[in-house]
């Protein structure tokens, strides 16, 4: 290089980074026809860490702090660089920041229920959704794994791979726990820390840190739910005769508030006539039974004078009256 060319040339003697946004994971500082000045200031605040990057290759990564850019402090960066002359800049690389802030209330959730084996009730389909925080806690492994030369790397790029990896995990762990669904719904927070365990490792190999997991619900598909209810049903009613009854009474609770439906109409009728049915039986069971005692007592007694006549009696001994 001629000092004409070394004069021409732009340097940058700053190098920092203002995250204007959130959701940024990695940013690529514009070097394009620009050299790092040799005792140049690298800025990298605390939320963040900084990369050195030649030719595809990670040359030094700066923690917080601010940071004298000279041949002395960046030896590797240096033997890359073959640096031998006083005009020549050693710093050609490009510099990659990385935020290390929580990207926090990271949605999660199974798009189609996930298939397990229950020890109550056999194969079920659950459903199941959350959140999650992480952060880049790993800037080489993002870069190489991940982010590699984009100018700028957002969160949102890095969520559909995330949510793989959590339902992947999640089922997992659903299928090897051997625990109920009913109890798994109402041990969320262990089931949380369950999966998140099982979550940490697929983070770690992409260069992140999960931070916190959440189980928000874990639940049933709609048509398995009502299955379920029915089940319950039955147990709290002691026996199927019961819990038809419970039904019954209750369509009929159904139809009489809302008489001018026409479905709840006709589930109302059917209802009441299983139950007017029953009631009716019932109903002539006892008159009948009451004619009979009637019955008897009338031909106990005489219709004249009210003596007690001897069974099958056809007259009155006291008084002779045909009975």
């Amino acid at each position: 290089m001629t000092l004409g060319q070394f004069l021409s040339k732009q340097f940058i003697r700053v190098i920092q980074w203002n995250e204007a946004e959130d959701g940024v994971l990695a940013w690529r500082y514009p070097m394009e026809d620009m050299e790092i000045e040799n005792g140049g200031q690298l800025t990298v605040r605390e939320s963040q860490l900084a990369v050195f990057v030649n030719e595809g290759r990670i040359a030094d990564v700066f923690g917080p702090g601010m940071h004298t850019l000279v041949t002395r402090n960046l030896p590797i960066l240096t033997d890359l660089m073959n640096w031998s002359k006083d005009f020549q800049s050693p710093f050609k690389s490009d510099v990659y920041f990385f935020s290390t802030r929580l990207q926090i209330d990271q949605k999660w959730g199974t798009a189609t229920p996930v298939t397990i084996r229950d020890r109550d009730y056999g194969a079920v389909r659950l459903r199941a959704y959350g959140n999650y925080s992480y952060r880049v806690a790993d800037p080489r492994q993002f870069f190489t794994r991940i982010s590699g030369t984009r100018e700028t790397y957002f969160a949102g790029d890095l969520e559909g791979q995330l949510r793989a990896i959590i339902v992947e995990r999640m089922a997992e762990t659903f299928a090897n726990s051997n625990v109920s669904f009913l109890d798994m719904a109402a041990n969320q927070a262990a089931l949380a820390d369950k999966v998140g365990s099982a979550v940490k490792p697929g983070f770690a190999d992409l260069g992140l840190e999960l931070a916190q997991f959440v189980v928000e619900n874990v639940s049933l598909p709609d048509e398995l739910q009502k299955v379920l209810d029915q089940r319950i049903g039955v147990t709290m009613a002691g026996d199927l005769g019961r819990y038809t009854q419970f039904e019954t009474a209750q369509a009929l609770q159904a139809a009489a508030s809302n008489p001018s439906g026409a479905a709840g109409t006709g589930e109302g009728i059917g209802a009441g006539m299983a139950m007017g049915q029953a009631m009716g039986q019932t109903l002539i069971s006892g008159m009948r039974s009451q004619s009979s005692q009637a019955a008897t007592a009338v031909a106990a007694f005489c219709t004249q004078c009210g003596k007690q006549l001897p069974d099958g009696a056809k007259f009155c001994p006291q008084c002779g009256k045909a009975q």
